[in-house]
């Protein structure tokens, strides 16, 4: 019997042992926190169900995830109280999403579904397993990257012209899947880059067409649920202890550098200074 639970951002379906946290459209949104704090309350909701096994990550309507359409040093509140609280909930959500999908004993398996765009791609380079639709884009855009989405039901263009620090992830995640010479080349010069690519080079598991994409996790989930439970779960204690380190010694640097960034922009009206001077 399958049940689901709605946190504002996202959907969780349970259906035996695993559990499928999905991301909601813009449009489909409700009121709650920022999606970050959603997505690490439902994982830990998830690591006390001992009935739950493996957990999937996957996208709504043809994209994994993708940011908001606005410019991203747009402000949405003025007073300095509720500032401080947004940023709270925005980047302590951030650590804790990403520090748990580390810590939680469960595996799991990014479904990219689509396009894994800014904070899309680190759910996805922060999973255990990746397996994508062939034709989906990876690409951290903070540094200047734009790019072409469905807006709900709209294709448009999104991104942005101006360099901002990738704190959402990208910076401590993209190094333990790229060389340092790829990583800084795709986080600095904002390079997209497909899953296709991505598989050949041995960074994600696989890549799949977008018609395959569902057998393919499903087989890949079967033979999880296949090992011991205990097994499984401190295996991915002992890989993921160094991921946990790192995690610690670098989200918080990437965070206030990018806070930084944001103000220096503010300060500025949005204009970016391109000289030290």
């Amino acid at each position: 019997m399958e049940q689901e639970r709605e946190y504002g951002s996202i959907i969780v379906s349970k259906k035996d042992q695993v559990a499928t946290i999905s991301f909601l459209t813009r449009s489909k949104i409700g009121a709650g926190k920022p999606i970050p704090w959603e997505i690490s309350s439902a994982l830990n909701d998830l690591r006390e169900d001992i009935e739950t096994r493996v957990i999937v990550f996957t996208g709504a309507e043809g994209h994994f995830k993708i940011p908001r359409q606005k410019e991203v040093y747009h402000r949405e509140v003025n007073n300095p109280a509720d500032i401080l609280t947004k940023d709270w909930y925005g980047g302590m959500g951030l650590m804790r999403c990403l520090m748990t999908m580390a810590d939680i004993e469960k595996p799991i398996v990014a479904k990219v579904n689509g396009d894994a765009i800014g904070f899309g791609q680190s759910l996805a380079f922060g999973s255990d397993f990746i397996i994508a639709r062939e034709d989906a884009t990876f690409l951290d855009h903070h540094m200047g990257g734009t790019f072409m989405a469905d807006y709900d039901g709209e294709v448009k263009e999104g991104g942005h012209d101006f360099s901002i620090v990738p704190g959402d992830g990208g910076a401590a995640l993209v190094p333990l899947h790229m060389s340092p010479c790829k990583a800084k080349e795709y986080l600095m010069l904002a390079e997209p880059i497909t899953a296709a690519e991505l598989a050949r080079l041995g960074i994600i598991n696989y890549a799949v067409p977008a018609a395959e994409l569902d057998a393919k996790v499903d087989a890949f989930v079967n033979r999880l649920l296949s090992k011991g439970a205990y097994a499984l779960a401190w295996t991915k204690r002992v890989v993921n202890k160094r991921l946990m380190q790192h995690l610690i010694l670098t989200m918080d640097a990437g965070i206030a550098y990018e806070r930084v960034n944001f103000l220096h922009l503010e300060k500025l009206g949005g204009v970016e200074k391109k000289t030290f001077a």
